[in-house]
């Protein structure tokens, strides 16, 4: 073979060669847009349009930890209906004092949307709340009986459903409110209003019954009085 012909021949191989490269690169390019519409046309069909990757922000917080029990908190508001909770979600249940802490913040954006609001004043000074087995005792920084009912319902609701020692139903855990010199309750609350404990009134003993004599009378038992002298 003279050298002209082989020169033609390795051109012919090269052009081969590319030609296969090109066929080979449009097939794929082909599928892949196969494919991809495919995927597509079954998200759409599922009811699913095909987005970028949307960026998730920040880490959720209050998230129970794997075998942890879920705590939460019910805070009492006031919504056009009258008092209602609120439950939020917390990382450990809390205690009354925490409770009362959270509530004096008022409703967060989604309870105020759900027409929730607070008759709580701003204190001069923090709330402290102590627990016994089935009670509660919150000390006020202002005057006990300054505070009317519904303020009262707030404060005694959310602290008797908080974390109480003896693990007592809500409606079972007393409170007691104290400040300045002041006194109220001890109170429970009672489906979604607070109310006085009613301590039970003392049992009367009532008198003997009177006994029937040999005579056919009645001995009533001594009367005090002495019998008249007989003629």
């Amino acid at each position: 073979m003279s050298a002209t012909n082989a020169r033609n021949a390795l051109n012919a191989l090269r052009a081969t060669r590319a030609r296969r490269r090109a066929l080979t690169g449009a097939f794929t390019a082909g599928l892949a847009c196969v494919l991809t519409g495919t995927l597509a046309g079954v998200l759409a069909g599922c009811g699913i349009a095909p987005t970028d990757v949307i960026d998730a922000g920040e880490p959720a917080t209050g998230v129970k930890s794997p075998g942890q029990p879920e705590a939460e908190v019910q805070l009492f508001f006031y919504g056009p209906s009258g008092l209602r909770s609120a439950t939020r979600r917390a990382k450990t249940p809390a205690d009354p004092e925490q409770a009362l802490e959270i509530l004096l913040k008022g409703p967060n954006h989604a309870e105020r949307m759900r027409g929730l609001s607070s008759v709580l004043s701003k204190f001069p000074g923090p709330l402290t709340a102590a627990t016994r087995t089935g009670s509660v005792e919150i000390t006020l920084p202002i005057n006990a009986k300054g505070l009317d009912s519904a303020s009262l319902n707030q404060l005694v609701c959310t602290a008797a459903n908080a974390q109480v020692p003896g693990n007592r139903p809500p409606e079972e855990v007393t409170v007691t409110l104290v400040g300045d010199s002041a006194r109220i309750g001890p109170m429970v609350c009672g489906g979604n209003n607070a109310f006085p404990v009613v301590e039970p009134s003392p049992t009367r003993t009532a008198p003997p019954a009177p006994t029937r004599t040999a005579t056919g009378g009645t001995d009533a038992g001594p009367t005090g009085v002495e019998p008249g002298p007989t003629g």
